[in-house]
């Protein structure tokens, strides 16, 4: 639990409510920890406190609230931190992860509550309403979404997250066409996942751009074609490699400086997507002249354009097909007394995800 941003988090015994309805109750399996996790941690977003951190898990339904219908006891379920309310205008012309009614961003089920409490009886909220720290959470039907139970909980847990984001980026947001240029800034989990996209989508060359050679290797290994190390002069040697630049760039950073190189790296009418999170009220500079001259694209990619309802099943059932790595993705199997060294790692650039494993 984090008690206010810059504290260690705490570990404690807590009281949580049964589902209502529309609610279930999942009891946890596993959960990536995440750079958003690191963001509520440093402060760089407003967030109800305290907090319960964790927004990547996958667990196992223990119980239904009234009316729910899209899962059952039992089922292996991936948690979507964006759950959507399906009834908006955006729900229901396929874009859920533009949600208006959605209370997830507030910490909050739809009722405006939570179903946390202190055991002096004071209110705890789940980060995006998932909350996945712990070892069971009640979430929205609609965040929680049955995957097949052949997928392992680890790799079930970063569908919810950083693979969706990243593959959906490629796939439903920039709607990579095959023999395209593409570049990826940033090899976390996010941009190795839209390294396995580009890879999906046929892309060639797929230029992976980092400061740790641990990612770059895993990138390589998972879909790349090219590495550049980030203290290199990166523009000369993308433009060396795509033969002047690049169709598409992944920013899967969210620095002003990555964000200005993104755009720097497109050839004549390319598209930058902009994936990676920077804290509250940041901008980043723009060769104005050159987006309008070169006919250039700068496009926001949330939740990577995706449908968890749709797009979880269909990530886990390219995992099993052999065709998304997902597991090279989990450099380290953590248990929950770990999350701290695992942020500080994040810190560092180390490490690709950590998981948590219940």
């Amino acid at each position: 639990m984090l008690a206010e941003p810059g504290c260690r988090l705490s570990l404690e015994t807590v009281q949580l409510e049964a589902p209502k309805a529309g609610e279930v109750l999942v009891r946890l399996l596993a959960s990536g920890v995440c750079h958003s996790d690191l963001h509520a941690v440093e402060g760089h977003w407003k967030l109800p406190m305290p907090l319960v951190l964790g927004h990547e898990g996958a667990g196992v339904v223990e119980q239904v609230g009234p009316g729910v219908q899209d899962v059952a006891v039992g089922d292996h379920v991936v948690l979507s931190w964006f759950a959507p309310c399906r009834r908006c205008a955006y729900c229901v012309t396929g874009r859920a992860w533009a949600c208006t009614t959605t209370r997830a961003d507030y910490c909050v089920m739809e009722d405006g509550t939570t179903r946390l409490r202190r055991l002096n009886g004071d209110t705890l909220f789940p980060f995006l309403a998932v909350g996945s720290f712990a070892r069971h959470a009640v979430v929205p039907e609609s965040g929680a979404v049955v995957v097949p139970d052949a997928v392992p909980a680890a790799v079930a847990a970063l569908i919810g997250c950083a693979v969706t984001t990243g593959v959906g980026a490629v796939l439903n947001t920039a709607r990579v066409s095959a023999g395209s240029a593409a570049a990826v800034i940033g090899c976390g989990g996010v941009g190795l996942s839209a390294v396995m996209g580009l890879r999906l989508a046929g892309a060639h060359p797929i230029v992976a751009v980092d400061l740790s050679d641990e990612r770059l290797a895993v990138a390589m290994e998972v879909g790349a074609s090219h590495t550049v190390h980030g203290g290199e002069d990166v523009r000369d040697a993308v433009r060396e490699i795509a033969d002047g630049g690049v169709d598409y760039v992944i920013e899967a950073n969210g620095s002003p400086a990555t964000v200005e190189l993104a755009v720097k790296l497109l050839r004549r009418g390319g598209t930058a997507v902009l994936v990676g999170l920077p804290a509250a009220g940041v901008s980043a500079p723009l060769d104005h002249l050159s987006v309008v001259n070169l006919g250039k694209s700068i496009i926001g990619s949330a939740y990577g354009s995706s449908v968890p309802a749709i797009d979880f099943p269909r990530l886990a059932e390219l995992y099993l097909a052999g065709r998304l790595p997902i597991d090279r993705l989990v450099s380290d199997h953590i248990v929950l007394e770990d999350v701290d060294a695992a942020l500080e790692a994040m810190r560092r650039q180390q490490r690709v995800r950590s998981v948590v494993v219940y």
